[in-house]
């Protein structure tokens, strides 16, 4: 599968998961940050992870 077609059939889902992420990012105060580390850490294929984190710096407040 190339990127394009890769980016394409996980858009939603990564999108979906950043703002779960956000999501927790009051309930978890100061400990949210090594939180969504965790998290990012977790996910996987990498290429997704990555989409997850660029789509949290697009959402982010």
């Amino acid at each position: 599968m190339n990127r394009q077609a890769f980016h394409q059939q996980h858009a939603a889902r990564a999108e979906s998961e950043a703002r779960r992420l956000l999501e927790q990012r009051a309930p978890l105060g100061n400990r949210w940050l090594a939180w969504v580390a965790t998290e990012l850490y977790g996910l996987r294929p990498p290429e997704y992870a990555a989409m997850v984190r660029r789509e949290l710096e697009r959402l982010k407040p």
